[in-house]
């Protein structure tokens, strides 16, 4: 496993020292977070009032533009990124295995037994690592100020999904309560993990997992590799299922990393082809979207063929998000973000920051209506500019 490196974390731009995992000792005071200059019309990502006092509201920015603004800067090969009802943010770094938590009070990495657990436990080899995280819908006051956090990891024995409850009475010292796993039997490799995890508009928890360098694991019915799993909050078998004893809701994936609803319901999903094309997949119960007999289209009877296409070099998408009708997908060997309007009649896919960013690894809808990018260029695979890895934020293209 790969240590940790220190990190340092900037808040709009502005170098912050990020703690270690560990809280902030009398020593260094650790990141803190930059207020806004007065009468900028600065705001907070909106979901506050709902939330109550028990949950953190996120950090005070300036209106987003058409143009990507920086939010956090000198993260450490991030993955994935979630919202907390009040407008905080987490972040996961893939390779140390930590949390960052994002308030108003500034970042901090979290502490407290499951911090600790996720370092000594996450194997980080290749794209193997801490990847997805999730918090439940339905986090509210009733958590008493600890929501319960999901993240997806890759271990020793294969990949699995793990809960712990966050403890936020002290934003500024944030802790992760000892784990549980929820989910586990994932096949795991140095490539094709999967990854994300999201809730569906249903409440139930869907998973991606890939292929793990194993092509014909995607056919098997047995197996959880090369699928998107749905499942309950505690790591059940949702109701509905294809297969009511199986999480399986879709297979003969290769690598999902990227999945998000239409505002009518639809799901969709982002996942990397082998060397022609990648695809976005309108995933349906029972489907089977052909890999590894068929990358992109033309399987034929039984297979589902991808709503859109495009070379592996122009794409390699990993997160996902939908804002109205539109979806928006994270390149990263194609280093640009690709957006696509679900409902014109024609879908045709139209790409925006090339070339600006680097590798983007996961796009995310904010409750403030921009779209929030994370870069992913400290992964040994991009050119690392200065302050990389970074967290922007924009307007919706």
């Amino acid at each position: 496993m790969r240590g940790p490196r220190a990190a340092a974390v900037a808040v709009l731009g502005l170098a912050l020292t990020a703690a270690c995992g560990a809280q902030p000792s009398e020593e260094s005071a650790g990141p803190s977070l930059v207020g806004p200059t007065p009468g900028d019309g600065s705001t907070q990502p909106s979901g506050a009032d709902d939330a109550g006092p028990a949950l953190p509201a996120g950090p005070t920015l300036p209106a987003a533009t058409e143009q990507p603004q920086d939010v956090l800067t000198g993260l450490d090969a991030p993955w994935s990124l979630a919202f907390l009802p009040g407008g905080a943010l987490l972040v996961t770094e893939r390779d140390a295995a930590r949390v960052l938590l994002v308030t108003e009070a500034g970042p901090a990495h979290l502490a407290g037994p499951g911090a600790e657990e996720l370092v000594e436990g996450t194997l980080t080899d290749g794209e193997g690592g801490l990847l997805g995280v999730a918090v439940p819908p339905d986090v509210g006051t009733q958590d008493g100020g600890r929501p319960p956090l999901l993240l997806y990891r890759t271990t020793a024995t294969g990949n699995e999904v793990v809960r712990g409850a966050l403890d936020l009475t002290d934003p500024v010292r944030p802790r992760l309560g000892p784990l549980e796993v929820v989910l586990d039997g994932i096949p795991a490799a140095s490539t094709h993990n999967g990854g994300r995890l999201a809730f569906g508009p249903d409440g139930h928890l869907y998973v991606t997992t890939g292929d793990a360098a194993e092509p014909g694991s995607a056919q098997q019915p047995g197996s959880l590799a090369g699928a998107v799993l749905r499942v309950t909050v505690d790591g059940d078998p949702a109701p509905g299922n294809p297969d009511p004893a199986s999480p399986v809701w879709s297979r003969g994936h290769r690598n999902v990393q990227g999945i998000a609803w239409h505002e009518d319901g639809r799901m969709v999903a982002s996942e990397f082809g082998q060397s022609e094309v990648d695809e976005l997949n309108l995933v349906e119960p029972g489907s089977n979207y052909g890999w590894p007999e068929v990358e992109g289209t033309g399987g034929g009877p039984g297979f589902t063929d991808p709503l859109v296409t495009w070379p592996t070099s122009e794409a390699s998408p990993s997160g996902i998000a939908v804002t109205g009708s539109t979806v928006h997908l994270a390149a990263l060997r194609g280093a640009r973000l690709w957006s696509v309007d679900l409902d014109a009649p024609a879908l045709e896919p139209v790409a925006t920051l090339e070339g600006e960013l680097g590798r983007l690894r996961d796009v995310v809808a904010g409750p403030d209506g921009a779209l929030w990018v994370l870069t992913n260029n400290t992964d040994g695979r991009g050119d690392p500019r200065a302050g990389d890895d970074r967290l922007v934020r924009l307007t919706p293209p």
